[in-house]
């Protein structure tokens, strides 16, 4: 894994892990959830998205 990869995969875990604290607190709905972890999954493609 490159250093790219890795520092990619790190930011999704960190977008992903926003997205759900935002999701807990009743702030995004479960589709703009969705829609925000398919667009963090295209722009970062971490590994747990790509199998």
């Amino acid at each position: 894994m490159s250093q790219t990869q890795i520092a990619n995969e790190v930011k999704y875990r960190m977008a992903l892990a926003f997205l759900k604290k935002l999701l807990g607190q009743g702030l995004i709905t479960d589709g703009e959830f969705e829609i925000a972890d398919r667009y963090n999954a295209e722009k970062y493609k971490p590994l747990r998205k790509a199998i």
